[in-house]
């Protein structure tokens, strides 16, 4: 429903009551509408899940049309990234969010700071969520308050070809709200445990979430050892229950992301059960350690005996009472992982990796591509990786393999200042620009992430800050890094009086109160210096 149709809308509504809404503007009200779209979190999840699937469908025609996030870890952060990507490109549209339980544990958990091992309180992810929409959706309203403003303007003045250009802005308002990819780790529990989250998260807006196939009890961030995963019927199991929670609150196209850390996981807690040779259970097991038992005396008291490919094996149980997978077993594991989730219910998969090489993600991707077309990688950009170390060792073994002389380049000491202005140097971060393109087109990924990048932010332009404030240069630290900055590059928060809602809340004033509205934007308001 357009402004005016809304506004006629109302006019009837008010005139239905007789005189008893006398002092009730449908204009007024049509405009409070407006910059109120999405009235619920269940609202908001299954308007973004229709968008991530048009996305995903659109990746699957044209592998250029790939997605893009950044974690932020409050909703200001959230808001001010849509509000910058809607000034510099336009439109929101292919950049989502992302919501890191590693950020979630650094920074909002009532504990403290903690380590990224599901020890934060579950209930803090689906609060991050709502947090970030409300900042979303007050983005919108602040957007849409300047375009009211300006038309009460145009019209004021007798401008209607103005008036008429702003009314069809407001009509055709782009939201900031976008899809939120949302992490639930390891479920936090068992699978009724991640179901109840998982509605929590949902009804807070979220259209995608990922889990990971680690225990919950013993879940490590992807990027640190001693990761510990679960039979394939034990992660499917979480699956269902989130695809349930999903359909019972009506977000029938909502998105599941199943992600393996296989790859760096030399360990399981449980032996898969298994009705017959060939099936998931054995699958799982033929990639545990262990000796071929020979004859009865070679199994001591507590060992552990399954049968694998005909042989009867005692596993590698540790003293922690884990089970140790064969060396050199992960990227299989990975592959029989993604097929798997794939075919069992999951839309997307994340493969967590040590550094961030496309033919590496590539040899993987192809192979599951055998058994499932079409299928997409969510992946992390992680801050865990040395980016520019990487793609320098990657440019020098390239060199190397094509036989260019590479003598003056220390491959360890790539990282190193000295070789920032080399030709090598300039080499790797093209490759490190080009890597989210390259990566979508040749290894499948569809939503490029950086999980933490916020947290770096934060931390350096603090650091700034705080250097120049508390030395020689005093309020200038603030006032060339920060203030004049925001001015000259169109910052909104310059404004942060009207960034945090005052001006709406004035607007708001006078529709309640009419001309005795007592305003805070008036003539004496330092904001105006602006």
């Amino acid at each position: 429903m357009s402004y005016q149709e809304d506004i006629k809308a109302l006019s009837q509504l008010r005139e239905a009551m007789r005189g008893k809404w006398a002092d009730i503007s449908p204009e007024n009200a049509a405009r409070m509408r407006a910059q109120n779209r999405f009235r619920t979190g269940l609202d908001i999840a299954r308007y973004t899940a229709k968008i991530m699937r048009e996305d995903m469908a659109a990746y699957d025609a044209d592998a250029s049309q790939y997605t893009q996030s950044l974690g932020c870890w409050h909703g200001f952060i959230g808001q001010q990234k849509m509000i910058s990507i809607k000034k510099h490109f336009g439109t929101t549209q292919r950049r989502y969010l992302y919501l890191s339980g590693w950020m979630v544990a650094a920074l909002r958990s009532e504990f403290g700071p903690l380590p990224d091992q599901s020890m934060h309180e579950k209930t803090a992810v689906s609060g991050l969520i709502e947090e970030l929409y409300t900042f979303l959706r007050q983005a919108d309203a602040w957007e849409l308050n300047h375009l009211f403003r300006a038309l009460e303007e145009a019209r004021a003045a007798g401008d209607g070809a103005k008036a008429a250009e702003l009314e069809q802005q407001i009509d055709n308002h782009e939201t900031h709200i976008v899809p939120i990819i949302a992490d639930i780790d390891a479920g936090f529990g068992n699978a009724e445990a991640t179901y109840l989250l998982a509605k929590q998260m949902i009804e807070a807006g979220a259209c995608c979430i990922q889990i990971e196939n680690q225990v919950s009890d013993e879940k490590q961030c992807g990027h640190q050892d001693g990761k510990v995963t679960v039979p394939h019927e034990d992660f499917l199991a979480k699956i269902n229950a989130v695809r349930y929670a999903f359909l019972e609150l009506g977000v029938d196209d909502g998105v599941i992301v199943a992600r393996t850390d296989s790859l760096g996981a030399g360990l399981t807690q449980k032996i898969a059960v298994t009705q017959e040779p060939g099936d998931l259970g054995d699958q799982y097991n033929s990639f545990l350690d262990g000796d071929v038992i020979e004859k009865a005396e070679d199994i001591n008291n507590g060992d552990v005996v399954i049968k694998q490919n005909g042989q009867l094996v005692k596993v590698k149980r540790l003293a922690s009472g884990l089970y140790q997978f064969k060396p050199g077993t992960g990227e299989d594991r990975v592959v029989l992982d993604c097929i798997t989730s794939l075919q069992n219910g999951a839309d997307l998969i994340w493969i967590e990796t040590e550094k961030p090489h496309v033919g590496q993600i590539a040899g993987m991707v192809n192979r599951i591509r055998e058994a499932v077309p079409d299928a997409k990688l969510v992946y992390n950009n992680s801050p865990s990786f040395n980016w520019t170390l990487n793609f320098r060792q990657q440019v020098f073994d390239a060199w190397q393999q094509e036989g260019k002389d590479v003598s003056a380049y220390d491959r360890a000491q790539l990282m190193s200042p000295e070789y920032d202005g080399t030709e090598l140097a300039r080499l790797a971060d093209e490759w490190t620009r080009n890597f989210q393109r390259d990566a979508s087109r040749d290894a499948g990924i569809f939503h490029h992430l950086i999980t933490l990048p916020t947290y770096h932010t934060a931390a350096l332009s603090t650091d700034t800050l705080a250097k120049g404030y508390f030395g020689d240069e005093g309020m200038l630290a603030y006032v060339e890094g920060v203030q004049r900055r925001e001015i000259r590059e169109g910052i909104a928060t310059v404004k942060h009086q009207d960034m945090a809602g005052s001006n709406i809340g004035d607007d708001h004033k006078e529709f309640f109160h009419g001309e005795a509205a007592l305003k805070a934007g008036g003539k004496d308001n330092t904001m105006n210096q602006f």
